[in-house]
């Protein structure tokens, strides 16, 4: 079964900022970077079920699985659901980050989303 992508616009922007903030240091190492992770995510068309449950997933309503990509400091968790056919990238975070959390006092205590 091939699953169709689908990357959220919270998704697009977290890729976008991180390469922006790479292409400043090296814009050769921003673009393979950008290629690979891309090629990362539309390996998700078959065999999603390959990654396994993000430590979020507890907290939210739904299965939240993660795919890694990169090496070393540069890895970055693709955060996201299957539903159906449909695999929906909801977060790509660089995995120094905190977990993201559901809890609506994280946030107002300043705690990283």
């Amino acid at each position: 079964m091939r699953y169709r992508i689908i990357i959220q616009p919270t998704a697009w922007d977290e890729i976008r900022e991180a390469y922006r903030w790479l292409h400043e240091r090296s814009p050769t190492a921003a673009h393979q970077w950008r290629s690979g992770l891309l090629r990362a995510v539309l390996s998700l068309e078959t065999h999603p079920m390959r990654c396994p449950l993000a430590s979020e997933s507890d907290s939210f309503g739904e299965e939240i699985r993660q795919l890694l990509y990169g090496r070393r400091r540069g890895v970055y968790r693709i955060l996201f659901t299957i539903e159906d056919d449909i695999v929906s990238v909801l977060y790509v975070r660089h995995s120094a980050r905190r977990p993201l959390w559901t809890d609506p006092l994280d946030e107002e205590n300043g705690e990283d989303r």
